[in-house]
């Protein structure tokens, strides 16, 4: 059993700059959310998708705001894209999808939670993370769980993890941490980069495990000096954004396994959404219905 576990959000942002612009009956515009619609369809229809979830970001805003002023948030969110948040959430359980929509936690964190709880179950052969976002490597383990990304058809496993960031999933938060993360407002610690951040982590595996003086350090890095003094004097800062680069593992989501084996669409609730973002072809397109 594979068991797909969709970014939502994501999937939205892809669809919003990818999918072409399209107006509601109503003059809403609605074209990210008909490409969605057709996108989460089509996987629908392979034949390995037999049990699935998607999360999304019903807010941008989460926990992570009240550890960190500069922690990203929805400011600057262009409104058409921003009114469509509600609509994907409907698509999507529409189509017969679990969703979990968050506000205190991030749909990376709830991706998380259920990829670590349904990867114990003996009838799991694969959890695949539908997204190539950098956060959710740290929880890619061996070929059991990886990270797809459906667009490209591409797989990203514990090694694939390793070639492109120079450390093992597990260390991913203290390396976003050093090396900083625009998107999520994570600023980094001077003077460190990738590879930089590789080097020494692929040793201590943790920045708690550094030590302070770089005489110290058993591996030999450019400019290690330099290096060491900058975590020194933002060490507090560094510990505060691995905490916020580190995906939440309890998010109390009530789903079992069997919950997220997929039934078919909703044909009532479909058929309405159809309706009101004006779109003509889906419904013929599928199959199984609840």
């Amino acid at each position: 059993m594979i068991v797909h576990l969709i970014d939502g959000t994501f999937e939205l942002y892809r669809a919003f700059f990818g999918a072409p612009e399209a107006r509601s009956p109503t003059g809403q515009e609605v074209g990210a959310t008909r490409g969605l619609l057709r996108s989460f369809a089509a996987l629908l229809r392979a034949d390995d998708c037999t049990h699935i979830a998607v999360a999304y970001d019903r807010v941008i805003e989460s926990f992570r705001n009240d550890l960190f002023d500069g922690y990203k948030t929805g400011a600057g969110i262009e409104p058409v894209l921003w009114k469509q948040f509600p609509l994907a959430e409907r698509a999507a359980d529409a189509l017969g999808m679990v969703v979990w929509p968050m506000v205190k936690y991030e749909a990376d964190d709830a991706l998380a939670t259920a990829t670590v709880r349904f990867a114990k179950h003996p009838a799991v052969d694969q959890v695949l993370i539908c997204t190539p976002d950098k956060d959710l490597s740290q929880v890619v383990i061996g070929p059991k769980i990886v990270q797809f990304d459906r667009i490209r058809g591409t797989m990203r496993d514990e090694a694939g993890v390793v070639e492109k960031f120079g450390v093992r999933p597990e260390s991913i938060p203290d390396w976003l941490a050093l090396v900083g993360d625009s998107a999520d407002g994570i600023p980094g610690i001077p003077r460190w980069g990738a590879k930089s951040a590789a080097a020494v982590l692929s040793h201590y595996g943790h920045i708690q495990d550094i030590p302070d003086d770089d005489n110290e350090w058993a591996v030999k890095v450019r400019g290690a000096k330099s290096l060491a003094a900058s975590l020194r004097e933002q060490r507090d800062n560094a510990m505060l954004y691995q905490k916020l680069a580190t995906l939440a593992l309890d998010v109390p989501l009530a789903e079992s396994l069997d919950d997220l084996r997929w039934r078919g669409a909703k044909r009532a609730e479909l058929e309405a959404l159809c309706d009101d973002i004006g779109e003509t072809d889906l419904i013929g397109r599928i199959n199984v219905w609840q």
